[in-house]
């Protein structure tokens, strides 16, 4: 009796084993972070500012980009993002303000955010360009950006137009896409 007693255990073991143990050294795939869109999103370590979805939407030619980014600050503190896009002697400085307890998302044209325009870039759509981002205290990171064109619908509007001509270092109006953050 007590033989089938520790068998049944036994087997019973050997099933959620059996059937569980690929959890136990697979890695779950939903613990992986990644960025969910044609966009990037940009490490914790550049700050306090946290930079969601950001691409670069160039001209044909790729001379001229618009940045086009969701910017959350969720301090009590207004702070400014520094960009350098590109690396060495060519990188283009920029920076945005973001309000306390707001998020700016810029390219959010249906609520007037307009995106950042990025003049000599030289980056053509399909390749990615280095960007340096930094806000408050944080270290810093380099993260290698896509730079995308407006053959698609949705970022057609998000192209940069010819006759506008927005120069160095830009801040766009503060204005927030967003309700506060709690």
């Amino acid at each position: 009796m007590k033989t089938r007693l520790i068998a049944s255990i036994a087997v019973g073991a050997a099933v959620v084993l059996g059937t569980t143990g690929c959890n136990i050294l697979a890695p779950q795939a939903t613990t992986i972070d990644y960025s969910a869109s044609d966009g990037v999103n940009v490490p914790a370590d550049s700050g306090p500012l946290h930079i969601r979805n950001a691409m670069i939407v160039a001209d044909e030619d790729g001379t001229t980009g618009n940045f086009v980014a969701a910017i959350v600050n969720d301090t009590t503190d207004v702070l400014t993002l520094k960009l350098e896009v590109g690396e060495g002697a060519t990188a283009v400085p920029a920076s945005v303000t973001v309000p306390a307890n707001r998020t700016l998302s810029l390219g959010d044209l249906a609520n007037g955010v307009e995106p950042l325009r990025l003049d000599d870039i030289d980056a053509a759509p399909g390749s990615t360009v280095p960007v340096y981002f930094q806000s408050g205290n944080g270290q810093g990171a380099l993260i290698q950006v896509p730079v995308l064109d407006g053959a698609l619908e949705y970022l057609a509007p998000l192209a940069p137009s010819p006759e506008a001509s927005t120069s160095f270092p830009a801040t766009p109006s503060p204005t927030p896409s967003a309700t506060p953050a709690s």
